[in-house]
């Protein structure tokens, strides 16, 4: 745990200050910081009064992971081969239906598939490898065999990523951290393998209850900088490590729309930035969508307000409108993302 934390101010304008700092080898810049200490107040302060090592962090473009150039945002398509996810449960849960809309989402400008066989919505049980490994290794063998595109696993168990990887698979997404199969992170690190690393408080089955921090995002940095240590610490470079804050994962509203509003903060931590808020609850309960298969405004806004600070990778249901809106907001900001 760390006492104070740097977030940068990113700004898209087409006019820079003079000094100013690129943001991540990314498409916004920033001259100003927020200095927050734990416990205390928060200030801003000019970025040149950043820590040297702090500076390069914040500055240094990422190096690509799995083919993906992090100059510009990416699009990481959601193929949930599972009957029962929050959104779309049963939609692609046959071979046909994962294979076909892996394909669109392709045709769509998807830079990357996202391939779950295990349901990790509030109250969701867990899964058996067995029937894990049925749901994925196919579908992602299929799409290795059809389409010239990374093909991410949303694991956590290392049984299932063997067999994702075997069939195709070039990166590891793990919702719990690495912190559910101890032998997740080593396997990756054999295999050398990128990977994803998110924020849960507690499991699918007990995160939605009454969760509680000191400071939500914090808390949610400093959980993330121990994983990326831990994960460095076994032999997997920080260069090939994405972080993601885990919105509705173990956050209420309150928390979630926090993450949201210091986003920018986790570049700090020197990798790309994955934003998974596509269709969460709190888009349809702020935006009056009860029906997560309407959520597709919401989340488009949502997904914007994490490109504008800078945010690398957008997983999303709902990719072509996704695309179309960045097009458009790129158009209109005259930014390079």
């Amino acid at each position: 745990m760390t006492n104070m934390y740097y977030r940068p101010i990113p700004r898209t304008d087409h006019v820079r200050t003079t000094g100013a700092l690129t943001l991540a080898g990314g498409w916004t810049w920033f001259d100003t910081v927020e200095e927050t200490q734990r416990g205390g107040t928060s200030r801003l302060i000019a970025a040149a009064e950043l820590p040297d090592d702090l500076r390069q962090r914040l500055t240094s473009p990422r190096a690509p992971i799995a083919t993906l150039d992090f100059a510009t945002p990416k699009l990481m398509g959601i193929l949930n081969v599972t009957p029962d996810s929050f959104s779309d449960g049963g939609a692609h849960n046959t071979f046909a239906d994962a294979v076909n809309r892996a394909r669109a989402m392709v045709a769509e400008g998807a830079h990357i598939i996202d391939v779950g066989g295990e349901s990790t919505r509030p109250g969701a049980a867990d899964v058996t490898e067995a029937e894990e490994i049925a749901r994925t290794a196919p579908v992602i063998a299929a799409m290795r065999a059809a389409m010239d595109v990374p093909i991410s696993i949303d694991t956590r168990k290392t049984a299932v990523a063997q067999a994702a990887t075997d069939a195709g698979a070039t990166l590891v997404n793990d919702v719990a951290g690495f912190r559910f199969d101890p032998a997740l992170a080593p396997f990756c690190v054999a295999s050398r393998l990128p990977v994803c690393v998110m924020h849960a408080q507690g499991d699918p089955a007990t995160m939605q209850k009454n969760p509680r921090y000191d400071h939500v995002a914090l808390d949610v940095y400093d959980f993330l900088a121990e994983r990326v240590s831990a994960l460095t610490a076994l032999g997997i470079p920080r260069a090939q490590i994405i972080v993601d804050p885990g919105i509705g994962f173990g956050k209420t509203q309150a928390h979630n729309l926090t993450l949201m509003q210091n986003l920018s903060l986790f570049h700090g931590l020197g990798c790309p930035i994955l934003l998974g808020a596509s269709r969460k609850r709190f888009i349809g309960d702020i935006g009056g969508t009860p029906e997560a298969g309407a959520r597709m405004p919401g989340s488009v806004a949502v997904a914007l307000a994490g490109i504008a600070q800078g945010v690398q990778v957008l997983r999303v249901h709902d990719v072509d409108a996704t695309r179309a809106a960045l097009a458009l907001w790129r158009a209109v900001t005259g930014s390079g993302g």
